[in-house]
């Protein structure tokens, strides 16, 4: 623990970026993917396919289920720059890493993903429906219909679509890890949309898994808290970076490394008996679920 405890940024400047979902390589500090400890073997051989991959949580998630084993295909929008980086990481724990540049909140693309996942590796053993995306505003009056429809479409339906064409290509055992949030349980006003698309993953996970337990694919979701990852930058200003994460319990955002064992334990047989459930890595907020 000393060692990761010592990588921890002890202070986070003032940034933002004018794209979302943002660039993790244009990030001060660089958010700590990796702990730099060994896996134990609890994915060998598995085949992970995670949206968002590229970076933030997606990205310590890609690495940590390479080091357990895992070989993982990466969904990403544009961010090729951190892509390319994931993957380096992936391959240097002897995996192998596919890239796919595609905009997840269109039916057909993630179609596509599955497709050309199932081409390469013949199956899927992990889906994560990780990628989102988010837009601040104070009053509902600003949210147009256009971004609740593409903020819904990049993070939630996409959740339909993939789970909907991956589930015919994975065995008993298999796992889905949707990806939610602490604002789905205790909201945030700046960020309605996006809350609200949150809460809608959690009933999504809580159905789902429900629907495929006869098949003994399990279904299960992690509710991060505030976490540094390149969708703050790009969707706060400077200031509010600056102080990102402090009103939390511990103080401080999360990194996305101290999130990515939530999904290892998800992924593997520890969590064999557990389906239809949330994790919530948020830094002791209380929340009621």
């Amino acid at each position: 623990m000393a060692t990761l405890e010592k990588k921890i940024p002890k202070d986070i400047p003032p940034q933002e970026q004018s794209k979302q979902p943002g660039i993790e390589a244009e990030m001060t500090p660089e958010p700590v993917y990796d702990n730099g400890k060994p896996g134990l073997g609890r994915l060998q051989d598995k085949v992970a396919v995670i949206t968002g991959g590229d970076s933030g949580i997606g990205r310590a998630v890609a690495i940590s289920f390479a080091k357990e084993g895992a070989n993982v295909v990466i969904a990403y929008l544009d961010e090729h720059e951190d892509a390319k980086k994931t993957a380096d990481e992936i391959r240097k724990y002897g995996k192998e890493a596919l890239l796919i540049a595609t905009d997840i909140s269109v039916e057909k693309n993630c179609e596509d993903i599955v497709k050309q996942s199932v081409d390469k590796f013949k199956r899927i053993d992990i889906l994560v429906n990780n990628a989102a995306i988010q837009f601040e505003q104070n009053k509902i009056e600003d949210i147009s219909a256009e971004q609740v429809q593409k903020t819904f479409a990049t993070n939630i339906f996409s959740q339909f679509y993939l789970t909907r064409f991956a589930v015919p290509h994975m065995q008993k055992g298999s796992v889905v890890i949707n990806t939610a949030s602490v604002t789905a349980f205790k909201g945030n006003p700046a960020l309605m949309d996006y809350s609200s698309t949150k809460g809608a993953i959690i009933a999504f996970t809580r159905s789902l898994s429900q629907s495929l337990v006869e098949r003994g694919i399990r279904v299960n979701a992690v509710a991060p808290g505030p976490v540094w990852t390149p969708l703050i930058p790009a969707s706060f200003d400077a200031e509010k970076v600056d102080t990102f994460g402090e009103n939390i319990p511990m103080g401080r955002p999360a990194q996305p490394v101290e999130i990515s064992g939530c999904y290892v334990f998800l992924a593997s047989e520890e969590s064999a008996f557990i389906t239809g459930q949330t994790l919530h890595p948020n830094g002791g907020s209380i929340v009621n679920t």
